[in-house]
């Protein structure tokens, strides 16, 4: 039987047969080999996340079934709009503004992104899925996304700041999603007891981590293509 543990488990699993910082895109964000031109280039078009991401919390919080855990999806919320709670009260698409800018970026231009098309399918299938169901909505956005970054953004940032002489102000995006994407990803997993009573439903959970999973290297890849061509 297919036990709220297993399917932990199996999410575990897919992230583990699949790990996003094994992307080269991520390893190269690690290991500091891409030039100040790919930097911005990555800097734009990974902010079809963080910029526009009231398109998926706040579709999970407005769809969310049940009173308390719609005020725990609000707290995710808030912080995203606020940072009140793990950023000194700079909202996260601030935080991310900053990164641009440290890295010479206009925040017109961040704004104004032309994005790429692996970027808007990746926007369209992840606020598609934050509205579809609150499971699926959840096993997305915090059980597929949100896990992934905890324990690898912090070390990033050394990165840019050793390679690039970003500031501390400039690189707080990554190290605060150290800590906040492990409050938000720990949030979905208590969520599986209320939302995923039955096998199917957490079926259902396993297939949306992994088709997530799928659809965010699939916006790496197309990211990772745009900075290349800029070798």
């Amino acid at each position: 039987m297919l036990t709220v543990e297993k399917t932990l488990e199996g999410v575990a699993q897919a992230h583990k047969d699949k790990p996003f910082f094994e992307h080269p895109l991520w390893g190269g964000l690690l290991e500091g080999t891409f030039s100040k031109a790919q930097m911005k280039e990555f800097a734009k078009q990974f902010g079809i996340i963080p910029l526009w991401n009231h398109n998926y919390h706040g579709r999970l919080y407005v769809i969310c079934p049940n009173h308390r855990w719609r005020e725990k999806i609000a707290e995710v919320v808030y912080e995203e709009g606020t940072g009140r709670l793990f950023a000194d009260g700079v909202p996260h698409n601030q935080l991310y503004l900053n990164f641009g800018a440290d890295l010479g970026i206009a925040e017109d231009e961040m704004w104004n992104t032309d994005y790429c098309p692996e970027a808007v399918a990746f926007r369209a299938y992840f606020t598609h899925m934050c509205g579809k169901s609150f499971l699926e909505g959840v096993a997305s956005h915090m059980l597929a996304g949100e896990a992934q970054g905890p324990g690898v953004f912090a070390r990033m940032s050394e990165t840019f700041k050793r390679r690039f002489d970003m500031t501390d102000k400039g690189v707080a995006f990554w190290v605060v999603h150290d800590v906040a994407d492990g409050d938000h990803s720990s949030i979905g997993e208590e969520l599986l007891a209320d939302f995923a009573p039955t096998e199917t439903d957490r079926q259902i959970v396993l297939e949306t981590v992994k088709e997530t999973i799928d659809m965010t290297f699939l916006l790496y890849d197309g990211i990772h293509k745009r900075m290349r061509a800029l070798a």
